[in-house]
């Protein structure tokens, strides 16, 4: 059985594209770089373009050539992206231990409506 490439890890700033990009769905450079000036003013559009045609050569976005400006869409959903990301953390990091990533998590400082939400989670988790 041949095992699938492994999926690409996004860089910082990458990252940052994809946190503006995701609520989009899909986009062009241009409400990219339109949605990312909120956040960071100091980003060219040059940047924007560059920075997601590297993207979409890694694999991290698809991009739709039928229109005379091209639309990418994030090649994960957030959600998958994620769950991957922590994996390789809790691999590299804790030594594959969920808990001690956990404990590591919580000890850096929750608020008290974070700890609140957390507690009711393992409330429910415990019903079922």
């Amino acid at each position: 059985m041949a095992r699938s490439p492994p999926l690409p890890k996004p860089t910082a700033a990458e990252l940052d594209l994809l946190q503006v990009l995701w609520p989009l769905g899909a986009g062009t450079a241009r409400q990219v770089h339109e949605a990312m000036q909120a956040e960071r003013p100091d980003v060219t559009y040059a940047t924007v373009l560059r920075l997601m045609q590297i993207m979409h050569g890694k694999g991290l976005l698809i991009r739709d050539e039928s229109e005379r400006s091209h639309v990418y869409a994030p090649a994960q959903a957030r959600e998958s992206l994620q769950t991957n990301l922590l994996k390789d953390l809790m691999q590299r990091a804790f030594s594959g231990s969920a808990k001690a990533l956990v404990l590591a998590a919580l000890k850096t400082g929750i608020s008290k409506k974070e700890r609140e939400e957390i507690e009711r989670l393992l409330r429910d988790e415990d019903k079922r």
